[in-house]
């Protein structure tokens, strides 16, 4: 049956707004319409739909936590913490019984993320979470290994105790290692600055008095406990 151009139109425009709306539904991105003619509509194609959320951070292979002694950290003191490591994940690896730990660290202000990979290094399994007000040290100088990278955390457990954790990763290289102590670096200084600012902190310090291996001042101490 024929139809006049107009209530052809109509009609195609009709069905590509039907069209439209389920792919709007479906957080699909939208084809480009291109209008030739009356009677010509021509839907172009666009990219592929399905995409990968990423992550901005530092590839690294997570070594595991140790828990040490002690509240007063001075340079050298990861150094047998490190060893220890990667030491048992050495043993892991020969025995047959070592994950990947391909990890992405996401430094910030007031929190680092560790993203734990899945076996082709891309999508992102766990998440483990650190407060930098509760980090009390970090490193990128080890002898065992010149690029791997550690920071002391206050964990806080269930009976409001606490313990000091030493975590360790590996980077892919000595320079690698460096940026991240620096990024943790930066890290502390937004984070305190703001504290200072919102009254958090109890004490008043300078954040020029942070340097690379060693996080807070010791009259610095965060509400946060």
């Amino acid at each position: 049956m024929w139809q006049p151009a107009s209530e052809r139109l109509q009609h195609f425009q009709s069905m590509l707004k039907t069209k439209l709306n389920v792919l709007t539904l479906r957080k699909e991105p939208l084809p480009t319409v291109i209008f030739h003619e009356p009677e010509a509509i021509e839907l172009c194609s666009t990219t592929p739909l399905t995409k990968t959320k990423s992550h901005a951070g530092y590839k690294v292979t997570y070594l595991g936590k140790v828990t040490i002694s002690g509240t007063q950290f001075l340079s050298g003191c990861t150094e047998s913490a490190v060893k220890g490591l990667v030491e048992r994940r050495l043993l892991a690896q020969h025995q047959g019984s070592c994950s990947s730990g391909s990890s992405l660290l996401e430094i910030r202000p007031f929190q680092v993320r560790l993203h734990h990979l899945d076996g082709h290094g891309e999508a992102s399994l766990t998440m483990d979470t650190y407060q930098v007000a509760r980090i009390a040290y970090c490193t990128a100088d080890h002898s065992i290994k010149p690029n791997i990278f550690a920071w002391i955390y206050r964990e806080i457990n269930d009976d409001l105790t606490f313990q000091m954790d030493c975590h360790a990763v590996e980077c892919e290289s000595k320079l690698e290692a460096k940026k991240l102590a620096h990024s943790m670096m930066e890290a502390f200084r937004k984070t305190f600055h703001s504290m200072r600012s919102d009254g958090r902190i109890h004490k008043s310090g300078s954040s020029d008095d942070f340097t690379e291996d060693s996080s807070t001042p010791e009259d610095l101490t965060p509400d946060d406990g």
